[in-house]
C-alpha cells in the first residue's frame, strides 16, 4: 500500500535537506537527489527520537509547574502544551512555509505516518508536525544527523566493533568489491561532515577508512579477530586527526603568500593542524593527500616546498588546469 502527502517547509528547510540527501548518496537512477528516499528513513528513525525528546522537555515543564500550588495539574498541562505549540518555536519553525514537498510513503514510513496521524498531531496539522520534526533534525549536528538516516548501519558496526567481529561491505566509491575488514573505530571528521569507519583490511592488513554512508550491503559475520593494540592506537591517532584518510603523515612544508594566510584562516574545511611555523613558512605533520586537496584551492598563495613528491603533484595538477584552459 502507497500513500501520497503534500508538506509545506520554509525554503531553508527544504534547501538543507536537499543538501543532506545529496551528501549521504540518494540517488535516482538518473542521478538527481532522491529526496523521497531520504526522507523515509528520516521519518523512520528519527520520529521516536523527536518524540521522547518532546516528551522529556514537557515533563522538565510539568515539574517546574509543579512547584507552584496554585496551578492545577489540568492548567500545568494547559500551559505545557502552549509552551511547546508557540514560545519554544524557533526562528525557522515560526517562517512562512512556502514550499511543498510530496512524499510518497509505503511499507515502515507509512505505519510512522499513520501513528502520528492517529496519536500525536493533537491541535496542529499534518504538515506542521513533520516542519516541526524536519527542523528538529536540522539542528542536529551533521554527524550525528548522519547516525539518524543510517541507524541500522551504525548499530551494525558499533556491535561489531564491541564484540571483535569481522564485517563485509560494499561501497558506493567502489560498487563492485567486497570488502572484508577488522572494525576498530568510528569517527567524526574535523568539521563534523560525516562519519568514517577506520578499519584494518583483513586480507591486505593495510588500514583503511570508509565513509559510512557510502557502505551498502553491510554485514557482521560470526568471525571473531584479535584486536591489535599497535593498529588500535594507529587509528585512533588518525581519527583524532584525520579520519578521512588512513594514510601515514608526513611532513610537509608550503610557503603562504599574505593572500594565502588570509585564506588559511578562513577555509576551515579539512584544514590541517600545523606543526608549527617559520615565518610565511608552515609546516604540517599529516597526510599527504588531503593536504595536497586542501591546498589546491589556494592557487599560487600556497605553494608545497617539501617533500619533492609532494611538490611535483601539485604542479602537475596546476599543469593539466593550464593544459584544459589552453585547449579551449
Amino acid at each position: 500500500m502507497t500513500e501520497k502527502y503534500k508538506i509545506y517547509v520554509p525554503e531553508d528547510v527544504r534547501s538543507r535537506l536537499v543538501n543532506d540527501a545529496e551528501l549521504f548518496d540518494f540517488e535516482k537512477k538518473d542521478g538527481s537527489v532522491n529526496l523521497n528516499a531520504f526522507l523515509k528513513e528520516l521519518i523512520v528513525n528519527y520520529f521516536d527520537e523527536y518524540r521522547e525528546r518532546k516528551e522529556r522537555l514537557r515533563d522538565e515543564i510539568l515539574a517546574d509547574l509543579a512547584a507552584f500550588p496554585s496551578v492545577s495539574a489540568r492548567d500545568a498541562g494547559a500551559i505545557a502544551a502552549k509552551i511547546l505549540s508557540t514560545y519554544a518555536k524557533n526562528a525557522e519553525q515560526s517562517a512562512k512555509r512556502d514550499q511543498a514537498i510530496t512524499l510518497t510513503l509505503s511499507g515502515r514510513s507509512l505505519d510512522v505516518m499513520n501513528t502520528i496521524e492517529n496519536n500525536f498531531l493533537g491541535d496542529a496539522s499534518l504538515s506542521q508536525y513533520l516542519n516541526d520534526l524536519l527542523i528538529s533534525y536540522l539542528s542536529i549536528s551533521r554527524s550525528q544527523r548522519e547516525r539518524i538516516i543510517f541507524r541500522e548501519a551504525f548499530e551494525a558496526l558499533d556491535l561489531a566493533i564491541q564484540k571483535n567481529h569481522l564485517v563485509t561491505f560494499t561501497s558506493t566509491s567502489a560498487p563492485k568489491l567486497v570488502f572484508t575488514v577488522k572494525p576498530y573505530v568510528i569517527a567524526p571528521s574535523k568539521e563534523e561532515q560525516c562519519n568514517y569507519l577506520l578499519c584494518q583490511d583483513r586480507n591486505s592488513r593495510f588500514t583503511r577508512t570508509f565513509r559510512i554512508s557510502r557502505l551498502r550491503a553491510l554485514y557482521v559475520t560470526q568471525d571473531v579477530f584479535r584486536p591489535d593494540e599497535r593498529t588500535l592506537r594507529e587509528l585512533r591517532e588518525i581519527a583524532m586527526r584525520n579520519p578521512q584518510s588512513a594514510s601515514k603523515n608526513v611532513e610537509i612544508s608550503v610557503r603562504l603568500t599574505d593572500q594565502g594566510i588570509r585564506k588559511f584562516r578562513v577555509i576551515v574545511k579539512n584544514r590541517p593542524d600545523i606543526l608549527r611555523k617559520d615565518g610565511n613558512v608552515y609546516h604540517f605533520f599529516w597526510p599527504k593527500q588531503p593536504l595536497e586537496d586542501y591546498f589546491s584551492r589556494f592557487g599560487k598563495d600556497a605553494v608545497i616546498l617539501t617533500p619533492k613528491e609532494s611538490r611535483d603533484s601539485m604542479a602537475a595538477f596546476y599543469r593539466r588546469a593550464l593544459n584544459a584552459y589552453e585547449a579551449e
